[in-house]
């Protein structure tokens, strides 16, 4: 079995650059809110909200991606048990689906 204690390092590390993002849009949309009370010009929040929920869901799907490392089915498409390959896998971090598979499963 291969040793992915690299790449959960990477993950976890891109997680926790993803919550200090989504703290520094908390704060931001806070402020904009206090500035909306006091008739303050204000920034798109529209924008901020999208950002910090596209980030979300970023962490959401590497949270997964750590579990599957923890029990050992990481390099495993999820539907068909194919092996995933390292260039998939350094392309897409959380990959669980083959295409094919995934493409089937719509059909």
């Amino acid at each position: 079995m291969k040793d992915y204690s690299p790449r959960r390092k990477q993950i976890e590390t891109q997680i926790a650059e993803l919550r200090e993002r989504f703290t520094a849009i908390e704060t931001a949309l806070e402020q904009q809110s206090r500035a909306y009370l006091n008739d303050e010009p204000i920034e798109d929040d529209e924008v901020l909200e999208s950002v910090g929920r596209a980030g979300l869901q970023e962490i959401k799907q590497l949270e997964v991606a750590l579990g599957r490392i923890h029990n050992r089915s990481y390099s495993i498409y999820h539907k068909c048990g194919e092996a995933i390959s390292a260039k998939s896998l350094n392309v897409d971090p959380f990959t669980h689906l083959y295409r094919d598979c995934a493409l089937s499963s719509k059909g």
